[in-house]
C-alpha cells in the first residue's frame, strides 16, 4: 500500500510491480494532481550536490532517464517522450564563495561527476552573453546535468505501473489500523479501509501529518516557490541552467525561459498557489537576471505558476527508509526541491527495500529517518 501518487509514489509502485511482482495499491487524494509538486516542478537534474548519496542518486536517475523509452515502454502505446536536455548547471560564485566551491568540486569529482571550474576569463570565453562582474568562479556540469519533462515522467510511471497491475484509488488517508508494531490497514476520510501488508508514505509535502500518526514527527512542510515563464529575443547559445549568487536561477524552455529562486526563510507553510508573487520577480529576479545577462533587458513575463517544495527543515535532504518502531512502514519524502530528479533512483531503491529488505545500486542508508531521532543532520548545502 502506497499513500501518495505523485512521482515518488508512482515510481515506487512501478518498480515494486515490474521488478518484484508485488500487488500494489496507490492511494491519492487528488488524482488531478493540481497541487502536487510532481505537476509543478521545474524538472531539472544535476550532480552538483554536496552529499555523496545525492550525487549517486542523480547518476542513477540520469541513467534511467536516458533509457526511459525502453524502461517505461507499454505495449501498444507510444513510448514516453521526456525531452531530456543535457546542457549542464552553471553555478556562479563571488570571491567569498570560492573556497567552498572548490571543496564542493572536490567532493563531486571524487564521486564521478564531471564538474568543471571556470575563472572569469574562461566564463566570458564560453558564454560571451554572460556579465561576469563580481564573479570569481563558475562551476559547470559538463555531462549528466540538464532538464526534462517532469509531468511526462510522472505520467509514464503511472502508465507503466498500471500496465504491471498497480491499482490507483482515489482516497484521502487519515488514520491507520495498527497492531503489534505493524500497520494493518489505511483508513480513509470517507470510511473506506485499505488492507496493507506493507505501507509506504510518499505524500510529498503532506507526509508529515501521516507520519505523526505513526509516532514520527517529520520536519517537512510545503514551501511555495514561484516559477516565471519568460519571453525574450535574446540569443544565448549554449545556455545552461544558471544559478546566480543571489539565488536566482534560470534555464531555457524551448524558445522561452524559466526563472525563479528558492523559497525564502520565513515564508509561511502552504500559502495559496494561485497567489503568484509578482513583486518577487520585479524586485529580485528580474534585476538579477538583467544584471547578469544584459540581453535580458528586453524581457517580459508570459505566464507564471507556483508549486510546493516538500522542504525538510532539518537538513534539506530526503527521508527514505523504514519508520522507527514499525515492522512494515516506510517513507520517502522531504527532498526539498530534488524529488523529481531523484524519483527514478529512490523509487527503484525503495521498492527493493520493501520487497527484499536491502538496498540496490545506491545505498540509501544515509537518508534513513533514524538520523532525525538521533539529531544527526545530513545537510545538503546546494539547495536551489
Amino acid at each position: 500500500m502506497i499513500v501518495g501518487g505523485g512521482v515518488m509514489g508512482a515510481a515506487t509502485a512501478c518498480f515494486l510491480a515490474r521488478d518484484h511482482g508485488a500487488a500494489v495499491t496507490v492511494l491519492e487524494r487528488e488524482p488531478g494532481y493540481a497541487r502536487a509538486s510532481s505537476a509543478l516542478s521545474a524538472s531539472s537534474i544535476r550532480q552538483q550536490f554536496s552529499t555523496p548519496v545525492n550525487i549517486a542518486l542523480s547518476q542513477a536517475s540520469l541513467a534511467f532517464l536516458r533509457h526511459a523509452t525502453d524502461e517505461l515502454a507499454v505495449a501498444g502505446e507510444a513510448p514516453p517522450a521526456l525531452g531530456l536536455v543535457e546542457a549542464g548547471y552553471l553555478y556562479l560564485v563571488g570571491d567569498a564563495g570560492v573556497a567552498a566551491q572548490r571543496e564542493l568540486n572536490a567532493v563531486q569529482r571524487n564521486h564521478g561527476a564531471d564538474v568543471r571550474l571556470f575563472d572569469g576569463d574562461a566564463l566570458r570565453a564560453r558564454w560571451p552573453w554572460l556579465d561576469t562582474g563580481g564573479i570569481a568562479l563558475g562551476s559547470w556540469g559538463a555531462a549528466g546535468e540538464g532538464w526534462f519533462d517532469g509531468p511526462a515522467l510522472h505520467a509514464a510511471f503511472r502508465r507503466k505501473a498500471r500496465a504491471c497491475g498497480v491499482r490507483f484509488a482515489t482516497a484521502e488517508a487519515v488514520a491507520f489500523d495498527t497492531r503489534h508494531e505493524r500497520v494493518r490497514a489505511v483508513l480513509a476520510a470517507d470510511g473506506a479501509r485499505f488492507e496493507a501488508d506493507e505501507l509506504v508514505l510518499t505524500a510529498g509535502a503532506w507526509t508529515a501529518p501521516l507520519a505523526a500518526r505513526l509516532g514520527l514527527p517529520l520536519p517537512i512542510a510545503p514551501k511555495k516557490r514561484d516559477v516565471f515563464v519568460l519571453e525574450s529575443p535574446a540569443a544565448l547559445p549554449g545556455c545552461p541552467l544558471l544559478i546566480d549568487p543571489s539565488g536566482v536561477w534560470m534555464r531555457p524552455e524551448g524558445p522561452l525561459f524559466l526563472a525563479g529562486m528558492p523559497p525564502r526563510d520565513g515564508d509561511p507553510d502552504e500559502p495559496p498557489l494561485d497567489a503568484i508573487d509578482h513583486a518577487l520577480f520585479d524586485d529580485l529576479i528580474w534585476p538579477a537576471l538583467a544584471a547578469r545577462i544584459p540581453a535580458f533587458e528586453a524581457l517580459r513575463v508570459r505566464t507564471a505558476w507556483a508549486g510546493y517544495y516538500e522542504m525538510n527543515a532539518f537538513d534539506h535532504n530526503g527521508v527514505v527508509g523504514a519508520l522507527p518502531g514499525w515492522a512494515n512502514a516506510h517513507v520517502a519524502a522531504g527532498f526539498s526541491g530534488h524529488g523529481m530528479q531523484h524519483a527514478p533512483a529512490v523509487g527503484r531503491g525503495l521498492a527493493r527495500w520493501v520487497a527484499e529488505r536491502r538496498w540496490g545500486a545506491v545505498d540509501l542508508t544515509p537518508l534513513a529517518p533514524q538520523r532525525l531521532t538521533r539529531g544527526e543532520p545530513l545537510r545538503e548545502r546546494n539547495v536551489i
